[in-house]
């Protein structure tokens, strides 16, 4: 049994048993959730249709892309131009495959009612920063923290 607190944009939902538990602390409104979800949504397709343009997806993992190997030719200049593309492709799948878990990773929140938490402090993340990086999962001081800024 749970017993839900609400005030202005927060929710906090207590568990009822011998160790109380704070759950799905909800840092945005519904709005604001739906604005970003469609905001991650969109970037999502557009990584995907980004990467299927020099990778294909890997079926052994979810959401993973594998880049593919050019094939220019078979002299040794072709073979020098291929590798150099396909590790201009890997350098590329990898930037685009964080950001894609990232974006998973956000979904996942969203679904999970604690989206615009930080993971790391479970303090509310702040609606600028997820406007500039809707994939963020922690509060910039958490982040500084973890980059050694601090």
């Amino acid at each position: 049994m749970y017993v839900p607190f609400k005030f202005a944009k927060i929710e906090i939902k207590v568990y009822n048993t011998n160790i109380k538990t704070i759950k799905n602390y909800m840092a945005l409104n519904k709005e604001q959730i739906k604005k970003f979800k469609k905001i991650l949504e969109d970037r999502k397709t557009e990584i995907e249709k980004e990467l299927s343009k020099f990778a294909k997806k890997d079926k052994h993992t979810d959401g993973g892309f594998v880049a593919n190997f050019p094939d220019f030719g078979d002299t040794s200049e072709d073979n020098a131009r291929e590798v150099a593309a396909y590790i201009n492709c890997l350098s590329m799948e990898g930037t685009f495959g964080k950001e894609l878990r990232d974006i998973f990773s956000s979904l996942k929140r969203i679904n999970e009612g604690n989206y615009g938490v930080c993971k790391y402090c479970n303090k509310e993340i702040g609606e600028k920063r997820l406007e500039i990086r809707p994939a963020s999962s922690s509060c910039v001081a958490c982040k500084k923290k973890f980059k050694g800024e601090v």
